[in-house]
């Protein structure tokens, strides 16, 4: 019988920060989330193994991406974060990008806010807005097939084609 998890309150504010030693607090708080998130999914009947592979690509998304990468709370998703870590970070920063990988986190990046709306006050338009950018996977096979046809100096165009700035990241 699997034990019921603590129920953890995820105050928003524990996840901002400023200095190194905020940051490092922020980076415990989201492996608390991820654990919980973890036990969630098992509660929901998935198997260990396929809850573990959700929650290694939420904290792939949430550590590498949110936190170290843009340096933002995770609990305040912004529009525009989901559709460039899918469309150029994701990309830029796997050996070899394929959609398949990236649609196992989008997929988990889906199921990880419905987590969080669960336990935490988010935003239900910031998270509509998650949505459309995380199912919209013909965009993102488009992004890695013409990344992968790249050749000589098509880089920058290509890289221009999807920043962040150009997905208007702001507070809905």
């Amino acid at each position: 019988m699997q034990k019921e998890t603590e129920k953890y309150s995820f105050v928003p504010e524990n996840f901002i920060f400023e200095t190194i030693e905020e940051e490092i607090i922020a980076d415990q708080q989201c492996q608390k989330l991820l654990h919980q998130f973890y036990i969630w999914l098992q509660q929901a009947a998935l198997t260990p193994e396929r809850a573990s592979d959700m929650a290694y690509s939420a904290d792939y998304y949430l550590r590498d991406y949110i936190l170290d990468f843009l340096q933002k709370n995770p609990l305040y998703p912004e529009r525009g974060h989901v559709r460039y870590f899918g469309g150029n970070w994701y990309i830029c920063n796997t050996l070899e990008p394929e959609i398949a990988m990236l649609e196992r986190h989008l997929d988990s990046i889906l199921k990880l806010y419905e987590f969080i709306q669960e336990i935490a006050p988010v935003n239900k338009e910031k998270i509509a807005q998650l949505k459309i950018e995380a199912t919209d996977r013909i965009f993102y096979k488009e992004r890695i097939d013409s990344f992968l046809a790249l050749r000589g100096n098509e880089y920058d165009a290509w890289n221009m084609a999807c920043q962040l700035n150009q997905t208007k990241v702001e507070f809905l």
